[in-house]
């Protein structure tokens, strides 16, 4: 797929790729917004702290474990359109209510439910899979991963600025971050009418998209594979026992967000939750398992196991950094002057600064596609 053929917009899988990557640049948009705009919040709300910003960039990413695990198995079953169209629409609505949040409370829970945009990314790769074949694929994907995940150095690069310069005033980044959940609901109905699932025939007639009649748990080739499944399983709710337990030692305005007796009951639920997802593996994996797997239907688990601790090096080194890289830049060198005596850093260009970070995607993804 060479760059003339990537703007041949008279070509359908062309179209759907770029109108794709836009829905997911527009997630991270709208998932990273917090990040370039924090210090302001912080010098426009009196009773906001950096406690409290600490354990908002916690929420961002506490429920983004659980909404991909839910989001692929809504994939499956209605396909990759509507969706995609579903999240970007319901997204707005915490987006708008963290932009107008009065107390900490609000701010809290719309952010927490706001972390499950990230899911965007896996309902794209579904989408494109589709669209191209084989030899094609690579090179599609990286495309779109790189374009789409620009959306969060976007919102570093023009969040503060449309803040600060354009709107102004106290009340700027609660106008920003409006205008970035408006593009969010506007664009989650324009891709449903935009898109279609798949193509009506060519070269991805055996990748098409197949309804499930019902979600359930991913089928394995072995019992060994079974036994991996089900110990890589435990650290996704693993994961999100440390985030509720993390969340429950900031201590705000001098006392632990979450008592004693509500971090117990999160646990509890955590746990009833795996109890229910190894007996619901093992009641669909058995019974497979006895009957036997065709040899063409076969894979090794290791490859999903190596798959996914590569994207948890990678991917979660990238959330880690861009969640803080404009506060980090803001708070370092807060008392960098110019020869007038202005500071050097402000949010603006503190996010300038930040979204260099991010924009090697543009490459590094394509690249990596290509390869």
């Amino acid at each position: 797929m060479a760059l003339p053929e990537l703007i041949d917009f008279k070509q359908e899988r062309i179209r759907t790729l770029h109108y794709t990557w836009i829905a997911f640049f527009i997630t991270f948009y709208v998932w990273f917004n917090m990040a370039p705009l924090a210090t302001t919040m912080l010098e426009n709300l009196d009773w906001l702290t950096k406690d409290h910003i600490k354990v908002l960039a916690i929420c961002n990413v506490a429920l983004t474990i659980p909404a991909r695990i839910v989001v692929v198995a809504l994939i499956d079953r209605y396909g990759p359109r509507i969706v995609f169209s579903l999240l970007m629409i319901v997204m707005s609505v915490p987006a708008f209510l963290f932009a107008f949040g009065d107390t900490f409370i609000q701010l809290l829970i719309s952010r927490l439910i706001l972390g499950s945009i990230g899911a965007g990314f896996v309902i794209g790769i579904r989408m494109v899979a589709q669209w191209f074949p084989p030899k094609m694929v690579g090179r599609a994907e990286g495309f779109y991963a790189g374009w789409g995940n620009f959306g969060s150095a976007w919102a570093a690069l023009t969040l503060p600025w449309i803040a600060i310069h354009f709107f102004g005033g106290e009340d700027g980044w609660r106008y920003a971050l409006a205008i970035n959940a408006g593009v969010s609901l506007a664009y989650g109905i324009a891709y449903y009418f935009l898109v279609k699932d798949v193509p009506k025939e060519g070269a991805t007639k055996a990748y098409h998209f197949v309804k499930t009649k019902r979600t359930q748990p991913m089928t394995v080739s072995s019992y060994r594979d079974l036994i991996q499944y089900l110990v890589w399983s435990f650290p996704l709710v693993g994961a999100m026992g440390i985030l509720t337990w993390k969340i429950g030692n900031v201590v705000v305005d001098g006392k632990p967000i979450l008592s004693d007796n509500l971090l117990y009951l999160i646990y509890s639920i955590l746990a009833f939750i795996f109890v229910i997802h190894v007996i619901k593996v093992l009641q669909v994996n058995l019974p497979i398992l006895k009957a036997g797997i065709p040899e063409n239907e076969r894979y090794r688990w290791g490859n999903v196991a190596a798959l996914n601790s590569t994207y948890f090096a990678n991917f979660g080194a990238e959330l880690a950094v861009v969640s803080m890289l404009p506060m980090f830049f803001q708070n370092v060198f807060r008392n960098m002057t110019n020869s007038e005596g202005s500071l050097i850093m402000t949010a603006t260009f503190a996010g300038i600064i930040a979204a260099s970070f991010a924009f090697v995607n543009l490459f590094a993804r394509p690249l990596g596609g290509l390869l």
